[in-house]
């Protein structure tokens, strides 16, 4: 089986999805790449989770063409190419219709940093892409998404902000590898949640004061974290 550790690590970043409450029904998918080969592994399009196998995940080049695999792929393999393509440190993608994030892609506001759970693992707000044009979604919509996704963060760095909410559809989220982006994805709709009750307890709640956003970032992030063990070889 071509890719056997990238398939497996991928299936299984799908399943954290759907035990981590994430994934109703098919919606949602996760993808991983193995940069050396420029290959990725991709969930196939609606096949149950429940049926899902390593030898069912499907391979793919950059261009999007089939390398290995029976099945189609996830609809949205173009949108994790164009992200594979313009973020070169990532590994992994997901993408989900979780309840609160993609509330907040609906209502196109980005998930402000109110508190410390939120700044432990995003490094700013989580940002929301600009509605697509009808040009765009007539055409090459999955590639589009992806563009859009790029082009809102020309300013900002993919890897302090793994997620972002794409207006009126909902989040997607990466990482080191298929199963970082997996693990961002949950924290991500965890902060949604947070944020939505925060602004229902109170509707003029303040972001976090940036010193203490900085604070706790960057002691689980960067070249000073200390936070956790050290890992030895």
């Amino acid at each position: 089986m071509l890719l056997k550790t990238l398939r497996e690590e991928v299936l299984e970043a799908n399943l954290e999805l759907v035990r981590r409450g994430l994934v109703l029904y098919t919606f949602g998918n996760a993808s991983g790449i193995d940069r050396r080969e420029g290959l990725v592994a991709i969930k196939p399009s609606g096949v149950p989770y429940e049926e899902l196998t390593a030898e069912q995940i499907v391979i793919s080049d950059l261009t999007g063409k089939i390398v290995d695999g029976t099945l189609r792929p996830s609809s949205d393999l173009a949108t994790h190419l164009e992200l594979y393509k313009h973020f070169s440190s990532i590994g992994g993608v997901a993408h989900t219709h979780s309840e609160f994030a993609t509330a907040w892609a609906q209502a196109e506001t980005p998930i402000p940093c109110f508190g410390t759970t939120h700044a432990d693992s995003f490094h700013g707000p989580i940002p929301v892409t600009e509605r697509l044009s009808p040009p765009e979604i007539a055409g090459d919509y999955e590639q589009e998404t992806g563009a859009a996704i790029c082009r809102t963060f020309a300013k900002l760095d993919p890897n302090a902000i793994p997620a972002v909410l794409v207006a009126g559809h909902a989040p997607f989220c990466w990482g080191a590898n298929a199963a970082e982006a997996a693990h961002h994805a949950v924290i991500l709709e965890y902060v949604a949640r947070l944020a939505c009750h925060t602004l229902s307890i109170n509707t003029e709640s303040r972001p976090l004061a940036r010193e203490l956003h900085d604070k706790h970032f960057l002691r689980k992030h960067g070249r000073n974290a200390y936070y956790g063990q050290v890992k030895t070889q």
